[in-house]
């Protein structure tokens, strides 16, 4: 019933927002000015973010029960002072835009890309060797760009426990998983990670990632296939002969096709809405919106819907698919997107807001932004918050002016979106498939690193890995 009550509530918002153009007010919005705000606004920010890197690892129980109740709490921690503060219009207005303009698009385009991958079903087993684990990692790094990091992740990793089952050192595999899979790969396209999402919805060309982060992913994904095709090697010859496989291999079928076609159909839908432009718009309490972008969330919807109703309960069964992931995301983004208001508007204000001194340290003496303190805060504190909502602040704090961020700072913007999808690796928490693939394998009774052993990995090998990217491509 509830999983039920999240899909119809977010549709029905959506409609809702399309259907009423007659709450349109003043031309002038009751905005902040950042100028204003002391960095005491950014705690609730701060706050809900180590909520979600500290509390699931140190009070799992209370957790699991009472996340909505926190990501609610540290909301109201900023909606109830700056309406004191502020008033009532302008903490409204603020909380509108955001979920107007940022939330509900990013939520609907999850919920279609969770439902629709949750909706197919890989059949059989295939025999773990180094080049059968290989070649599955490439698959799915290269999925990972279409279909988002958390869908590709999630339709191949029980694929790849099977090919793994008779296999006595098998760690590493599934650490060089959520390296490349549930990150690496969704470098490619605004699908394949939300930070770049995000950056579509700010105005970023669909394609631009595809042309502009190829490069920088192809060299991250060569060298950690090739290490991993050299440390699974090792593994496989030191394991010897191998007990008999108690899955043996058997053909791969692919069930519930019809939601390959509507994975498509999600593709063409999100890109069309960046390249129909029919300058229809209309206005709800100050917040401007465009006929492109709400049929692309009502289309996204359907495409939601269609894959419930399509789809055979029996593959969703067989995928262990559930709504749990999905509500979690829906209640802590509405906490994120509400407590980033102040921070978005101080950093709009670069040099004359309280972050004068991040300002700062990402420009040059000649005024010109620095990409390598781009590329690495933004990677650092994707590493342990939220890459999304990492992603959004240094798009704000480099100006938040798409066409100046895909034409002259290029580079700038190119250094953002490597760091924040990259780095979200570095940690469990860095990334949301990351803590999802970790809970399947360790479902399937397979031990997985622990918080800090799983930093052991990441920092021997993608650390060196990233200050490469860096002499390469952003000095």
């Amino acid at each position: 019933m509830n999983n039920r009550l999240l899909n119809g509530g977010i549709a029905l918002l959506v409609l809702l927002l399309a259907a009423t153009p007659a709450l349109a007010a003043s031309p002038d919005a009751p905005a902040v000015d950042g100028r204003k705000l002391g960095l005491i606004w950014m705690l609730p920010f701060i706050g809900i973010l180590l909520s979600i890197a500290v509390m699931p690892l140190a009070v799992p129980s209370f957790w699991h029960h009472h996340f909505g109740k926190v990501s609610a709490a540290w909301a109201l921690l900023v909606v109830v002072p700056f309406a004191l503060v502020h008033g009532v219009p302008t903490a409204t207005y603020e909380v509108i835009h955001l979920l107007l303009l940022d939330y509900i698009p990013f939520i609907v385009l999850l919920l279609s890309l969770f439902a629709v991958t949750g909706g197919i079903h890989i059949k059989g087993n295939l025999h773990g060797s180094p080049s059968m684990n290989t070649a599955l990692l490439t698959l799915g790094t290269m999925l990972a760009g279409w279909m988002g990091t958390t869908g590709a992740s999630m339709l191949l990793i029980r694929t790849i426990i099977r090919a793994n089952d008779d296999r006595r050192h098998k760690i590493h595999v599934f650490v060089f998983f959520i390296f490349l899979v549930s990150n690496v790969g969704g470098a490619l396209t605004p699908l394949g990670d939300p930070p770049l999402f995000l950056g579509f919805l700010k105005g970023v060309d669909f394609f631009w990632t595809t042309t502009h982060l190829f490069t920088e992913m192809l060299v991250c994904a060569l060298v950690l296939l090739g290490l991993f095709w050299a440390i699974d090697s090792y593994w496989y010859s030191k394991e010897g002969h191998l007990k008999r496989d108690p899955t043996p291999e058997t053909p791969i079928r692919i069930q519930g096709g019809i939601n390959i076609i509507l994975l498509v159909a999600i593709v063409g839908i999100v890109l069309l809405s960046g390249t129909w432009k029919p300058g229809v718009e209309f206005t709800i309490f100050h917040v401007p919106l465009e006929l492109q972008n709400v049929l692309r969330d009502l289309s996204l919807i359907a495409v939601t819907l269609l894959s419930l109703v399509l789809t055979r309960r029996g593959l969703r069964v067989e995928n262990g698919f559930s709504w749990g992931p999905m509500a979690e995301v829906a209640k802590l983004f509405a906490g994120i997107f509400i407590t980033i208001a102040p921070a978005i508007a101080i950093l709009k204000v670069g040099s004359e807001g309280a972050l004068a001194p991040l300002v700062a340290l990402v420009t040059g003496s000649d005024g010109q932004p620095n990409n390598i303190w781009y590329f690495w805060l933004t990677g650092i504190l994707s590493s342990f918050l939220d890459n999304a909502p990492t992603y959004l602040v240094f798009f704000n704090l480099a100006g938040g002016d798409a066409a100046n961020l895909m034409g002259p700072l290029a580079m700038t913007l190119a250094a953002i979106s490597a760091g924040a999808v990259f780095m979200g690796a570095n940690t469990y928490i860095g990334n949301a498939p990351n803590f999802m693939v970790k809970a399947v394998v360790e479902e399937a009774g397979i031990r997985m690193p622990s918080f800090f052993g799983y930093m052991a990995w990441s920092s021997a090998i993608l650390l060196p890995l990233f200050v490469l990217i860096t002499l390469v491509f952003f000095r």
